[in-house]
């Protein structure tokens, strides 16, 4: 038999705790990163100017702030959600927003074309509308925030009519 010497074992054992301690770090490091996406849940009312088509809503966003940009405007990153009414109404879009830190506080526009069908809500006159938003939200343990948003959707006079829609919801935004 092979004499090996005992300074072999301790070199080995050296280079697997070096490579296990290597691997922690980049699991530790690929947690961090994957906290970089966000998922905001919201429900409000739809319309809730016109007394006639006035609608509760839920929605869903998605964020990724691994595609963010510094811009003289501010931070930027790409947005896409969905939503829909109580009358079967829904709205899917896609676009950008800028966030703003105040302390725990953040505002966040946004603007978003997107693809409405109107179910049987309101007719907003074309299937291309665009989305402007407003949000305000508190930052909350746990990498979460709880927030309140106002948007106005219309279609910018693409179609024959151009009511638009005025809509408030409450959000629950959390990162994963």
């Amino acid at each position: 038999s092979e004499y090996i010497p005992p300074m072999f074992f301790k070199n080995l054992i050296i280079i697997l705790i070096s490579f296990l301690f290597s691997l922690s770090l980049q699991a530790e490091e690929k947690v961090e990163k994957n906290k970089n996406t966000e998922f905001n849940v919201y429900t409000g009312m739809f319309d809730f100017s016109d007394d006639g088509k006035r609608s509760t809503l839920v929605g869903l966003q998605h964020q990724n702030e691994d595609l963010n940009r510094d811009t003289f405007l501010g931070n930027l990153s790409p947005i896409t959600g969905a939503m829909i009414t109580a009358d079967n109404a829904s709205y899917f879009y896609t676009g950008v927003q800028a966030h703003y830190k105040i302390g725990n506080l953040n505002f966040t526009p946004s603007f978003a074309p997107g693809y409405y069908n109107q179910g049987d809500g309101k007719d907003l006159g074309h299937a291309l509308e665009f989305k402007s938003e407003v949000q305000l939200s508190l930052e909350l343990p746990k990498e979460s925030q709880f927030g309140f948003s106002y948007n106005h959707l219309s279609n910018a006079s693409l179609g024959s009519k151009n009511p638009g829609a005025n809509s408030y919801m409450f959000n629950l935004l959390k990162k994963f």
